[in-house]
């Protein structure tokens, strides 16, 4: 599967994948979605083939040897290969594991990899920007072991401080878990040179790609992560399915954190062994349909190709950026040029809160996400209790950003 065909997309042809594009928010009022960092929307090719699967072959995989589990288990397997190659991952369906979520994935890497190796002596090292999932997970982790968690700043456009980095990345480090893309300030984060610091350090390097996977192309590989993590919701897949990449040698070493059918080669009253990879890591009843359905989702996203989603979001990021500079008293947060940053902008409007902005802009027909994103602590640091955040995907138009900036004039109006 190939996931750069193409440089440009059609837009037109890919917004009449989407349903739900064709409705209404209010008469005359069209749906303007600009909320895909939170969950994008899902096309007519994982419609149809989730509603395939419950139709034709609704059955659990690997537990039964008639047709339709024969049918759904191929199928189901099928997806794990197909979302492997679209990362880059050579390894197939061995390192490329199923969970519900980034979140999941996240808590499976130091539920089984950091309890069972962290102690007293150890640090864990993540940046300000990072999502809850992150900082939380790693935070109890380290509460959990004696280890000390370590925060990396941020320079002032909202970049890793690699200078930083470097001071506090050293024989103490056991542990660097980082975003690829911020959620909140959009930033692209450069894992090259954090990864050079990781192992340099001998420390596990575990990365966050939910808002990076969707938007770009991703080669784990190249990236050399040990571990990457993120979701199907956020890239064109359903909900309820995520993904975790690791390295096999890791995987086959770390004792899962989930335990139950599937899981298992063989069980006594006293013991039990484990299955292969990735059945190891999931545990009961999978999530099939939601698997089969991201499976849909990256032969999609391939389809039209990530190079030119890329550049979509790029040229739709500096056009938001360009228009969002014409109101008087809007701070945007992050890097300023579109080229350091993913489909996304996050912002204040003077005095004006974020959920009145929301609330307001829906009248327009605006869908846009008001609130911390999931990254309070970085809102303390910035010294807002909430932002304002417009996010963009391969459906979306400059006309769309034009309806969103008629809506913000519209509330400073109404609040002047």
């Amino acid at each position: 599967m190939s996931a750069h065909p193409s440089a440009s997309v059609d837009v037109e042809a890919i917004r009449a994948a989407f349903p739900a594009l064709e409705r209404d928010i209010a008469p005359d009022t069209p749906l303007v979605y600009l909320d895909n960092a939170a969950t994008t929307l899902t096309p007519e090719p994982v419609l149809d083939a989730m509603d395939e699967y419950y139709r034709s072959y609704n059955a659990n995989v690997h537990r039964g040897l008639h047709t339709l589990s024969q049918e759904a288990s191929v199928a189901y397997e099928d997806a794990h290969d197909d979302v492997a190659s679209f990362i880059g991952a050579s390894g197939g369906r061995e390192e490329l594991i199923f969970t519900k979520n980034t979140t999941e994935s996240l808590n499976l890497v130091a539920q089984a990899w950091g309890l069972a190796e962290l102690g007293p002596e150890d640090e864990i090292v993540i940046s300000a920007a990072e999502h809850h999932s992150n900082l939380v997970t790693w935070q109890q982790v380290a509460a959990r072991t004696g280890a000390t968690l370590r925060i990396l700043d941020l320079t002032p456009e909202g970049h890793i401080d690699l200078a930083h980095a470097a001071e506090i990345i050293g024989p103490n480090t056991a542990v660097v878990s980082v975003l690829h893309v911020s959620n909140t300030l959009g930033t692209i984060n450069p894992l090259d040179a954090i990864g050079d610091l990781a192992r340099a350090s001998d420390a596990l390097f575990v990365v966050d790609g939910a808002q990076a996977v969707p938007i770009m192309p991703v080669d784990v590989e190249a990236i050399d992560a040990d571990f990457y993590a993120f979701s199907g919701h956020k890239m064109a897949g359903p909900t309820g399915i995520g993904c975790l990449y690791g390295k096999r040698a890791l995987l086959e070493d770390m004792e899962p954190f989930l335990f139950g059918g599937e899981m298992i080669r063989t069980v006594s009253y006293e013991t039990a062994s484990w299955n292969d990879l990735p059945w190891k890591y999931e545990a009961g009843t999978p999530p099939s349909a939601e698997g089969i359905g991201l499976g849909a989702a990256v032969e999609y996203l391939a389809s039209i190709g990530m190079d030119a989603i890329a550049n979509h979001e790029r040229e739709l990021t500096a056009y938001a950026l360009e228009r969002l500079a014409e109101i008087d008293g809007l701070v945007v947060y992050g890097p300023d040029r579109a080229d350091e940053r993913g489909g996304l902008v996050s912002f204040t409007m003077a005095d004006i809160h974020a959920h009145d902005i929301a609330e307001i802009t829906n009248d327009y027909g605006v869908a846009i996400r008001a609130g911390h994103h999931c990254t309070q602590p970085l809102h303390d640091r910035l010294g807002v209790a909430a932002t304002t955040r417009a996010s963009f995907y391969a459906y979306n138009t400059r006309q769309e950003i034009d309806v969103l900036l008629e809506a913000l004039r519209a509330t400073q109006q109404l609040f002047a």
